[in-house]
């Protein structure tokens, strides 16, 4: 698939089928990643695959940080609420935890390290729809919260960017339409002359 092709065609794909992704794919998409352009060579992203009960762990955090907003937790309501939270990594049959670990280096510029994860995280999902594959980025509330460091033993600088879910797509992609570029791009040719 032609790149401006699948950038054009890529659509955030939410329902995938219960149906095992083969790794050398997941390798792909990987890899894809750690193709993005990167300020000073830091290579600041890190990639946290999830498959069968390996996604539990991340469930069980997803649980515990809604369970901080509710009022009584262990109501009926309540449990329904996190027992959503619990089965939401298992929407797909792969997700990847994708963080930041901002490099320590004195020239560095810290956003600079944020937008590199993601770029990583764009060539991921155009990958994975050149392979095939659907694939959303889901971000939140939930991903800074210092538990999901915890759990990706990030460092006290690290944070999580983001999750995508990925397998074989479940549902057609949306049609989509962005606005012109006149609407969006000012052209800057030449210094005017009085």
């Amino acid at each position: 698939m032609d790149v401006l092709e699948a950038i054009k065609t890529r659509r955030s794909i939410g329902r995938v089928l219960d149906k095992e992704v083969p790794e050398q794919l997941i390798e792909q998409i990987l890899e894809a990643g750690t193709w993005a352009p990167t300020h000073h060579l830091t290579e600041p992203w890190r990639f946290f695959v999830m498959t069968g009960s390996g996604r539990k762990k991340l469930g069980d955090v997803l649980a515990a940080i809604a369970a901080d907003k509710l009022e009584n937790p262990e109501s009926e309501e309540g449990k329904n609420v996190l027992e959503k939270e619990r089965k939401k990594p298992f929407r797909a049959p792969v997700v990847i935890a994708v963080a930041v670990e901002p490099s320590e280096l004195e020239r560095v510029i810290v956003k600079e390290e944020y937008a590199a994860v993601n770029a990583a995280i764009q060539n991921m999902l155009l990958a994975a729809h050149a392979l095939g594959l659907g694939a959303v980025w889901r971000t939140g509330k939930p991903c800074y919260d210092p538990r999901m460091k915890e759990l990706f033993q990030l460092s006290p600088k690290g944070e999580v960017l983001g999750f995508i879910y990925i397998g074989y797509p479940d549902m057609k992609p949306p049609v989509k339409k962005r606005k012109p570029v006149d609407e969006v791009a000012v052209w800057i040719r030449n210094e005017n002359h009085a």
